[in-house]
């Protein structure tokens, strides 16, 4: 067995010094082979050892025992005496017969076998009189060995240099693929060899691999009683005034919340899929990951505002804060902006692997690729990323292509993934009923907590938004750093009051109380539509791209899972658009109400996904699941099943024609009948390019700019 490796310096160091001492040439190169035979014993192996040395004198030859002990070592500095007389032809002490000059480890006891050139070993002589000289002819088979050696490492060298070219070769195929940049990256700043690239694998060992799991269709109970959840980096066991009912504030920071399951439901019982029935095909809508906050925020607002009043900028008077607002005394700013943070990476990747126990074997693993859209936002072209490797592992470029919709604030390119682009009245003052709303609200909720924060510290001067912004730049700080000092300067009522601020921006800004709720979603809606009915787009509607729904390349129909990326507000609009009114009840501005359908923490948290699965029946189902899944008589039957955050969305609450099923579940036909006048419900080129003045927060109730004013084109 030949080890081409290379003698570490103090070793080689040290060999030449002992050759020198004894009159022997200095060596030009080390290399070593080692027999079969090794572990005769525990810790040991035996060998030969070769030093390849100048051409004249020829080659020295050293056999010896060496001992490969796990403990730290020190060189040998004085010779040792054999532990047995029989051991003479080893012995560290002098003897009357001449032996070899070898390699012996510092420590004989032997331990655990060790690689020989990370040890530090010793080259000690073992005479008894004067070393002989080494003068007369080297064998023939001392010279052949040599050879043999030279020759092997040749072989060696060339074999790695191969390697190389093979495996630049390989990567220079993933250019297309545009993940070149990220397995190359490290390597191109790196000294070391390319001999241990990973991909494409040389050596993989087996690789069979097993069926696909199916969770979605063979879990009998999909929502037990008791569940475990895996540890998580973020600190979530801070003391928070009026806690009473071990009630978590983290899962109620809105749309700001790490991901978590919806833990309440949206009304109906969880059903395991009957017996023959079976899932066809599944259709997601995920938002991105955990991010940092937006620029111009106001979380950044009062980072900023806290900073001139810390770091001694002109016109800000110098504050010391006090009490639980000490530490911005020493307060920096660490967040960045728009991109993920780590956690949301893990949020995605982990909703990959749960997608993949759910759906795995909806994947047709023919060799075609499925296409998967998102936008060309970072964040967002990460998420789809992170998420494609969950569910089909690193190498998902060869299972999956991305198709990214532009994402750009001039409204140029149609973007069904961001609608609020392609609609300018949404980002214009008439969509600011819901922005209102908060701002009454939080004058309300925050009243305490602001004459609390400057009872602390009166030179600051909190106003109702920087008391608001501090628990937004809680929630950033949390998802983005683990822990953040700002939780802990609330109440737990503060923090509920909080979760309801951001429940009427939703409702006011892109749901039903919002002009443009309907028409900001109405193009993916329209899209989801078309694959469900198995065509393509071919007129332009609403944000729709038809370049892009025209070709059954970008637009396949015959797929049976589709994966798309979007974002909080335009998931909501999606859900109104959609026309699930059970989130259109008007939520009030002044308080709290008990009871409320739309909570946004449950909703549309970071990593929130929409799963919406086509199911088919032998016969039509009875919706009264709750004595167990009896099939009526009829033909075969195609159902659908809205699951929100792993809970299910129930049609028929929002769509009468579904019925009230005790599962949710709505027959496709009757689904795709209701949705066939939601395009015209929208009024998309009213609502969102009309010339109209909106009432105050409350007075829209559909997701539909009132028809108050001469629509502009």
């Amino acid at each position: 067995m030949l080890n081409n490796e290379i003698v570490l310096p103090h070793q080689k160091e040290f060999i030449e010094q002992q050759l020198v001492a004894m009159g022997l040439p200095r060596p030009t190169s080390f290399s070593y082979k080692v027999n079969p035979d090794t572990h005769a014993d525990e810790g040991s192996s035996k060998g030969t050892v070769l030093l390849l040395g100048n051409s004249s004198p020829p080659t020295l030859l050293i056999e010896d025992s060496v001992v490969f002990p796990q403990a730290q070592t020190q060189p040998v500095t004085q010779a040792r005496q054999p532990a047995q007389a029989t051991e003479s032809a080893s012995s560290l002490g002098h003897s009357a017969a001449p032996g070899y000059t070898g390699w012996t480890h510092a420590d004989q006891r032997p331990t655990k076998p060790r690689a020989l050139p990370n040890l530090e070993l010793a080259l000690l002589p073992r005479w008894t009189a004067a070393p002989p000289a080494l003068t007369g002819p080297i064998p023939q088979t001392l010279l052949l060995a040599a050879q043999v050696l030279l020759f092997g490492v040749v072989i060696v060298q060339f074999i790695m240099l191969y390697r190389s070219f093979a495996l630049a070769a390989a990567c220079s195929s993933f250019v297309d693929a545009g993940i070149l940049r990220r397995q190359s990256a490290s390597s191109a700043t790196s000294s070391a060899p390319d001999y241990y690239q990973t991909v494409p694998e040389l050596f993989p060992g087996p690789t069979p691999t097993g069926i696909p799991a199916f969770l979605a269709q063979t879990n009998p109970a999909p929502f037990p009683s008791t569940t475990y959840y895996p540890p998580t980096p973020l600190e979530t066991q801070v003391p928070i005034q009026g806690n009473t009912g071990n009630g978590n504030i983290y899962q109620m920071l809105g749309q700001l919340s790490h991901y978590f399951p919806n833990p309440d439901g949206f009304g109906v019982n969880e059903y395991a899929l009957p017996q023959n029935a079976s899932i066809v095909q599944l259709n997601m809508l995920s938002r991105h990951g955990s991010r940092y906050p937006t620029t111009g925020s106001g979380a950044t607002v009062l980072v900023q505002k806290i900073l001139n009043h810390t770091t001694g900028v002109a016109g800000y008077p110098q504050v010391t804060f006090a009490g639980n607002q000490s530490f911005l005394n020493t307060f920096t700013d660490k967040l960045g902006a728009e991109i993920l943070v780590p956690i949301g990476h893990q949020e995605l990747f982990e909703s990959g692997i749960l997608h993949q126990y759910m759906y795995g074997h909806l994947y047709n693993n023919n060799g075609s690729k499925i296409v998967a859209r998102t936008t060309t936002e970072d964040r967002m072209l990460q998420s789809a990323e992170y998420f494609m490797a969950g569910f089909f592992g690193l190498g998902w470029t060869e299972n999956a292509t991305l198709v990214l919709n532009i994402e750009s604030g001039t409204g140029t390119w149609n973007n069904s993934l961001a609608g609020y682009y392609n609609c300018p009245n949404a980002n214009k003052v008439v969509n600011t009923a819901g922005t209102n709303a908060t701002n009454v609200w939080a004058s309300i909720y925050l009243k305490d907590a602001q004459a609390r924060l400057n009872a602390t510290t009166p030179g600051f001067n909190w106003t109702i938004t920087d008391t608001y912004n501090a628990q937004s730049l809680c929630a950033y700080e949390q998802v983005a750093l683990g822990y953040s000092d700002f939780c802990q300067l609330f109440t737990y009522q503060e923090w509920e009051g909080y979760e309801y601020s951001v429940d009427i921006n939703f409702a006011g800004n892109n749901a039903f109380q919002s002009p443009v709720g309907r028409g900001v979603g109405i193009g993916f809606v329209q899209e989801q539509i078309a694959l469900l009915s198995k065509h393509t787009i071919n007129a332009p509607v609403a944000q729709i791209n038809v370049t892009l729904d025209n070709n059954t390349v970008t637009f396949p129909l015959n797929q049976s899972l589709n994966f798309f990326f979007s974002h909080d507000t335009n998931i909501m609009s999606i859900l109104t658009a959609f026309g699930f009114t059970q989130f259109a009840p008007v939520m009030p501005d002044t308080y709290m109400p008990a009871n409320r359908s739309l909570i946004v923490s449950h909703m549309e948290p970071f990593g929130a996904r929409l799963d919406m699965e086509v199911i088919n029946t032998p016969s039509p189902l009875n919706g009264s699941r709750a004595g167990g899944a009896n099939y009526l008589a009829g033909p075969p039957t195609t159902y659908i099943h809205f699951i929100l955050n792993q809970r299910t969305l129930p049609l028929g609450v929002s769509f009468p024609a579904c019925g009230l099923r005790d599962d949710g579940w709505c027959e496709l036909t009757t689904f795709l009948e209701v949705q066939s006048a939601n395009l015209a419900e929208a009024q998309y080129e009213y609502s969102c390019f009309g010339n109209y003045t909106v009432g105050p927060y409350g007075s829209i109730t559909n997701g539909v700019a009132l028809a108050n004013e001469t629509y502009v084109a």
